[in-house]
C-alpha cells in the first residue's frame, strides 16, 4: 500500500511537469489561421464590423414605416391653475383629474423631398372628481401630418449617396485589418524564430568557446601561447555565458508575446522556418490596379469628397434663406357620451409654411458658406494628396518586393559562406596556425552573417504580407482576398 501510495505521489508532481514541458508545434500559416480567429486585434476587427453593419441597418430601416404606440396609464393631477377669463381677470382653479390617453402613429421619411409623413389615431379619457358629469372623452379617428424642415437641402438625398460607401468600406477595412493581422502574427512569429536561433548559436557557441578555453589553458602550460592569448579566450568565453543569458530572457519576452497574442495554453512553441514561396512577377500596374479596386482607401476618398459637399450644400440651403412646411389633416370629436363620439366629428386641418431670410447678420451666413467652401477645396487637396501617396506606397513596395528574394539568397548565401570560414578557421586554430584574433573575427562575421539571414527571412514574408494587404490580391494564386461574411444575430 505504501509503495501504491508513493508512486501515486510522484504522478501526481511529475505528471504536470510533463505536461507544462511539451511544446506546440507551429508553423506560419497556422498561426496566421489562428491570429485571424483568437487575436485581439481580430477580436476588434469583428467588434468593428459589427458597428458598422447595425449602423449600415439602421441607415436602410430609416426609410422604412415606423408603427408607434403612445400611451399615458394613467396621469392624475390635483394642483390650483390660474387661468385668465375672457374678460381678462386672473381666477385660480382647483383641478383634480384623471388621465387615460393612447394611440397609434404611422411615420414614413420621404427621401425624395426630405420630408416626413405621419398619419396618427388618438383616444383620451378624463375623469374629474368632485363633479355630475365627471367623465369626458376626445377621439381623433386620423390625422395625416407632413413636415419638412427645408425645402433647400434634403438630407436624406446625401445620406443615400454616403451611407452605402461608408459600409462598402467598412467591408473593404475589415478585409484589410484581416491582412493587417497576418502582418502581425509573422512579425511576433519571426521575432520568436530568430530568438530561437539566436539562442541556439549562443549555446553553440558557448560549447566550443568552453572546448577552445580548455585547450587554451593546455597550451599555455606548456607554453606554446601567452597569458594575453589565454585572457583573450577567456573574455570571449564570459562574453558567450552572457549571450545565452541574454537570449534565453529575449526568448522568454518573445515566446510569451507570441502565446498571448494566439491565445495558446503554452509558452512552449517550436517554430519551423517556412518554405519557401513560389516563383511570380508582381507587376506595378497590376498592383495599382487591383488596389484601387480593392482597397478601402478608394471608396474612403469619395466619400469624404461627398461629406464636403453636402456641408456646402447645407450652409447653401440654410444660412441664406430658411423655409420649412408642415401640414395636418384630420377629424376629431370630443363628449361625455362614449357612444356618440364616432359620429358628426370635427374637421381639424391646417398648413403653416415658415420663411426666415436674414436681413443683416454682420455677413455670418456668408461666412458660413465660405468656410464649408474652403473646406471643400482642402478636402480635395488632401484627397489627391492622399491618392499620390497611396500610389506612391504600393509603387515602392512592388519594387521592394522584387529584391526581397534576391536579399534572402544572397543573405543564405553569405551565411554558408560565413560558417564554412568559420569552421576553418576554428580548425585552424586548434592546429595554431591562426590567432585567437583571427578566430574571433570570424565568429562574429559569422555570426552576422546569420542574423542577417534572419532579418533578411523576415523582411522576405512580412514584406509578402504586406504586399497582399497593400492590394487585398493574391498574386499565387491570381485572385482577390476574400474573407467569408460574418453573421450577426
Amino acid at each position: 500500500m505504501l509503495k501504491n501510495k508513493i508512486l501515486l505521489l510522484i504522478a501526481v508532481i511529475i505528471f504536470p511537469l510533463f505536461l507544462c514541458s511539451q511544446s506546440k508545434k507551429i508553423t506560419l500559416k497556422e498561426a496566421i489561421e489562428i491570429a485571424q480567429k483568437k487575436s485581439p486585434d481580430y477580436k476588434i476587427n469583428l467588434n468593428q464590423n459589427q458597428r458598422n453593419y447595425w449602423r449600415f441597418r439602421n441607415y436602410k430601416a430609416s426609410f422604412l414605416p415606423e408603427l408607434r404606440l403612445n400611451a399615458t396609464l394613467p396621469e392624475y393631477r390635483n394642483q390650483v391653475l390660474r387661468l385668465t377669463n375672457d374678460a381678462g381677470q386672473d381666477i385660480f382653479v382647483n383641478q383634480n383629474q384623471l388621465l387615460i390617453e393612447g394611440g397609434l402613429s404611422v411615420s414614413q421619411s420621404i427621401p425624395y423631398t426630405g420630408g416626413t409623413l405621419s398619419i396618427n389615431t388618438n383616444l383620451e379619457r378624463v375623469e374629474l372628481f368632485g363633479l355630475d358629469d365627471n367623465v369626458g372623452y376626445s377621439v381623433i379617428p386620423f390625422t395625416i401630418n407632413y413636415f419638412q424642415n427645408s425645402l433647400l437641402f434634403n438630407p436624406f438625398k446625401w445620406d443615400k449617396k454616403i451611407e452605402p460607401l461608408a459600409y462598402e468600406e467598412a467591408q473593404k477595412e475589415f478585409v484589410e485589418n484581416m491582412e493587417r493581422i497576418s502582418v502581425s502574427a509573422s512579425r511576433r512569429y519571426f521575432e520568436l524564430l530568430k530568438a530561437q536561433k539566436q539562442l541556439e548559436i549562443a549555446e553553440t557557441n558557448l560549447s566550443n568557446q568552453d572546448t577552445l578555453y580548455k585547450i587554451g589553458k593546455g597550451r599555455f602550460k606548456v607554453g606554446k601561447i601567452a597569458e594575453n592569448d589565454l585572457l583573450q579566450i577567456e573574455l570571449t568565453l564570459l562574453n558567450s555565458q552572457n549571450s545565452v543569458t541574454s537570449n534565453r530572457i529575449e526568448l522568454k519576452r518573445t515566446s510569451q508575446n507570441l502565446a498571448r497574442y494566439l491565445e495558446l495554453d503554452t509558452e512552449n512553441i517550436e517554430l519551423t522556418i517556412p518554405d519557401e514561396l513560389p516563383l511570380f512577377d508582381v507587376e506595378i500596374d497590376k498592383a495599382l490596379e487591383e488596389a484601387q479596386q480593392n482597397r478601402k482607401a478608394v471608396i474612403e476618398f469619395r466619400r469624404r469628397r461627398l461629406e464636403a459637399e453636402r456641408e456646402v450644400a447645407f450652409q447653401k440651403g440654410n444660412n441664406r434663406l430658411n423655409i420649412s412646411v408642415s401640414a395636418n389633416f384630420g377629424i376629431s370629436n370630443n363628449g361625455n357620451d362614449f357612444n356618440n363620439l364616432f359620429t358628426d366629428f370635427n374637421r381639424q386641418q391646417n398648413v403653416r409654411v415658415r420663411l426666415g431670410i436674414p436681413i443683416f447678420d454682420w455677413g455670418v451666413s456668408k461666412s458660413r458658406v465660405k468656410i464649408a467652401q474652403a473646406d471643400l477645396d482642402l478636402a480635395n487637396n488632401n484627397i489627391n494628396q492622399d491618392r499620390q501617396e497611396f500610389e506612391q506606397e504600393i509603387y515602392l513596395h512592388v519594387l521592394n518586393w522584387s529584391n526581397q528574394r534576391e536579399f534572402l539568397v544572397t543573405a543564405e548565401k553569405a551565411k554558408e559562406v560565413a560558417q564554412k570560414r568559420y569552421d576553418i578557421s576554428k580548425k585552424r586554430y586548434i592546429l595554431g596556425k591562426i590567432t585567437i584574433t583571427d578566430l574571433n573575427i570570424a565568429l562574429q562575421e559569422k555570426d552576422r552573417a546569420i542574423f542577417q539571414y534572419l532579418n533578411s527571412l523576415q523582411n522576405f514574408w512580412q514584406d509578402y504580407y504586406i504586399l497582399r494587404q497593400l492590394t487585398l490580391y493574391d498574386f499565387i494564386n491570381d485572385k482577390k482576398i476574400e474573407v467569408e461574411d460574418v453573421l450577426y444575430d
